[in-house]
């Protein structure tokens, strides 16, 4: 025993140092999805909605409003696993931003055109009296709401994360909740059910991929922090083989949720399986989240290492923007060619990435917002067009829409033009933004591919105008319901911005220049 005692060390015992001002948001949302949590389990299902969606806005109102509070601040908390910086602040706050316009399309009624055709439908459904009438008033399961809390605190903690370890969980914290949300549309369910798999399936290899390469990275430089890590980079110049690794394999995790070539397979079909305001949500959001946690990694971490993996995403973003372009064309779907235009649009986004230049950052973040704003618009317009089996998306259905409903059409035509980069709308901004940055940093021959993928990719987003407005309406022309208050404001949000940054944008481009960069 003597010996025993002898032999012990006492080692003191401190506790770590946490900001919790500074991460306040976050611990908003994840309170707000334990008590969604609760009330889904103890609460009757008929009260259950209301208190749902009051416990989801009051939540991404409060952390939105802590976020605009804490503007400004730069700091690196959590013993170093946190770095609170204004990229990470600004896009926290696009991210709340669009969850909130994704949360008002998600409770929707989202009834059929003729009203009682989903209500006689609903007797035939599985399960007790009380989802069967939940079903028939067309209101999307309330068990959503905590999946989609947790899904936007995965992806506030994402862009912030500054170690490896915690970038990984923040990755699985966005994504398990997004792969059950692909699955929980009520009509097609097998197509529905299938995109849910098919998304987990490849999600789980990629996050394999990433956490092999955290553990090569660690096994490099004795560290899973960004800063340590760029540190030993910058002390051991030549030897970079182990780090050079495991930077790839971090990349195909990352890579892999912004669908970039070749790690997009899962796209398409998740994008017309999934729930179309889950779609919406999905697109504007995660791409942001993705492509922050990836100049993180890039720029902090393996900024060293420009050289190195600049080659690489040349041939990535090429490859993107090409891919996206021409297979878009072949598309009838309507959400499956959205699918390979978020491609696309991954791979000018890439333009700006690696131009790794502040001006670069800025034109990211500006295409991010612009991106995300447009394209929740345009999901929220494909879920109010209607025919007898529920949503329209076959391109065919869609002849003459324009000439019967001329405001949905229009603003429809808004986000077509906005996606391709036409002048006078956010989206020729944001393409100018990281071209510009592109050819400042000596890129010049990826912006001339970047040019001409833009150029087709302008073909198949005329071509749904010229369907909308310039071709005869069929028999088979789909109806356009008349969206609630809740839709309406995720419309009228998505087209103003679509067209303010397209007209006005010096206010948005000074705010994601005055953010600064990254903290090292």
């Amino acid at each position: 025993m003597n010996l025993l005692a002898a032999a012990t060390v006492e080692v003191p015992f401190t506790l770590p140092i946490v900001d919790y001002n500074a991460i306040a948001p976050l611990l908003i949302l994840l309170g707000a999805g334990v008590v969604s949590v609760l009330v889904e389990a103890l609460l009757p299902r008929g009260s259950r909605r209301f208190i749902q969606l009051f416990v989801v806005f009051g939540a991404l109102i409060a952390a939105l409003a802590w976020v605009f509070t804490i503007t400004g601040v730069r700091v690196v908390t959590a013993e170093g696993a946190i770095a609170v910086d204004g990229p990470a602040l600004l896009m926290q706050g696009t991210i709340l931003v669009l969850a909130i316009l994704g949360a008002l399309l998600m409770a929707e009624r989202s009834l059929d055109p003729s009203g009682d055709v989903f209500a006689a439908r609903a007797s035939s459904l599985p399960g007790s009296e009380d989802e069967k009438q939940f079903t028939a008033r067309g209101y999307l399961q309330t068990e959503v709401w905590p999946l989609f809390l947790f899904a936007v605190s995965g992806m506030v903690l994402f862009v912030s994360a500054n170690d490896l370890l915690l970038m990984f969980v923040a990755l699985e914290v966005m994504s398990l909740p997004l792969y059950l949300l692909a699955g929980m549309a009520r009509r097609r369910r097998l197509l529905s059910q299938e995109a849910a798999l098919k998304y987990f399936l490849l999600g789980a290899f990629s996050s394999a991929f990433f956490i092999y390469g955290v553990a090569l990275v660690y096994g490099y430089a004795s560290s899973t922090q960004l800063p340590v890590i760029a540190s030993v980079l910058t002390a051991k110049p030549g030897q970079t083989s182990l780090a050079l690794i495991g930077m790839a394999l971090i990349l195909v995790g990352l890579l892999f949720k912004v669908a970039a070539v070749p790690f997009h397979q899962w796209t398409p079909d998740v994008y017309q399986g999934a729930p179309t305001a889950v779609t919406g949500f999905m697109a504007a959001t995660v791409k942001i989240a993705a492509f922050g946690a990836l100049m993180r990694v890039l720029y902090v971490a393996f900024g060293g290492m420009r050289w190195d993996w600049v080659p690489m995403m040349w041939i990535i973003a090429i490859l993107t923007m090409l891919v996206g372009s021409i297979i878009a064309i072949s598309q009838s779907d309507i959400k499956r060619m959205l699918a390979y235009s978020s491609i696309a649009q991954a791979g000018f986004i890439l333009v700006g990435v690696i131009a790794a230049s502040p001006a670069g950052l800025a034109g990211s973040m500006f295409y991010l917002i612009a991106y995300g704003f447009t394209t929740i618009g345009a999901f929220a317009i494909i879920s109010l067009v209607r025919d007898e089996s529920g949503e329209a998306t076959n391109l065919s259905k869609w002849a003459g829409l324009g000439r019967r409903s001329p405001l949905v059409g229009g603003v429809f035509a808004l986000f077509m033009l906005g996606l391709a980069g036409i002048p006078l709308t956010s989206g020729f901004i944001g393409k100018f933004s990281v071209f510009a940055a592109a050819i400042a940093s000596g890129d010049t021959w990826l912006v001339i591919v970047g040019v001409v993928a833009s150029a087709i990719a302008a073909f198949f987003y005329v071509r749904v105008i010229v369907v909308m407005f310039f071709t005869e309406p069929g028999p088979q022309t789909a109806s356009v319901v008349v969206p609630s208050a809740f839709t309406t404001i995720a419309l009228a949000a998505g087209a103003t911005v679509t067209l303010v940054l397209g007209i006005l944008p010096q206010p948005v481009l000074e705010l994601v220049s005055n953010a600064g960069l990254f903290i090292r």
